[in-house]
C-alpha cells in the first residue's frame, strides 16, 4: 500500500513539473490551471488518499480554477496588448466613399488612408457618400459600422 502511494505522489508531481514546464514555454495561460490540480492530487496522494479520489480532486479543481480565474487573468494578460493590423480599425471613424447598402451589397469607407469594403449592422440602413461611421467590427473582409451620432 505504502508503495502505490508513493508511486502516485511520483506520478502527480511528475504531471504537475510537465505543466509547469509546458506554461513556462508556452505562456499562453494553457496549463497552469491543470497543475494546480496535479499539486491538490499531489497533496492528496501524499494524504494516502483513494487514487480515485486524487483523480476527482485533480479534475474538480482544474475545472474550477479554469471557470473561475481564467476570465480574470486573461484579461489582467492582454491589457496591454497592443491590437495590430484589422484588428486595431475597430472603433475608429471613417467616411463613406460609396454609398453603402447592404442590400445592394455596396459601400466603401476610408479610414486611416485606406479603402474598404463596408457594411451596415441592418440591412434597412443605407449610408450616403461622405457620412461618417464608426468601425463595429470586421467580417472577414468587411467593416461593419454605423452611423455616427452627433453630440447636441
Amino acid at each position: 500500500m505504502e508503495i502505490q502511494a508513493l508511486n502516485m505522489t511520483v506520478v502527480w508531481l511528475v504531471i504537475l513539473v510537465a505543466l509547469v514546464v509546458i506554461e513556462l514555454l508556452t505562456m499562453g495561460l494553457t496549463t497552469v490551471w491543470f497543475a494546480g490540480g496535479a499539486l491538490v492530487a499531489t497533496l492528496a496522494s501524499l494524504l494516502h488518499l483513494p487514487v480515485i479520489l486524487q483523480i476527482i480532486l485533480f479534475l474538480v479543481v482544474s475545472a474550477l480554477l479554469l471557470y473561475f480565474t481564467r476570465p480574470v487573468a486573461v484579461k489582467y494578460f492582454n491589457k496591454d496588448r497592443v491590437r495590430t493590423n484589422a484588428e486595431s480599425l475597430v472603433g475608429r471613424q471613417a467616411i463613406v466613399i460609396s454609398e453603402i447598402d447592404n442590400l445592394q451589397g455596396i459601400g466603401q469607407v476610408n479610414v486611416g488612408g485606406m479603402e474598404w469594403s463596408a457594411r451596415t449592422k441592418t440591412d434597412e440602413e443605407k449610408l450616403p457618400v461622405g457620412a461618417v461611421v464608426i468601425v463595429l467590427a470586421i467580417n472577414g473582409v468587411k467593416l461593419i459600422v454605423e452611423e455616427k451620432k452627433e453630440l447636441l
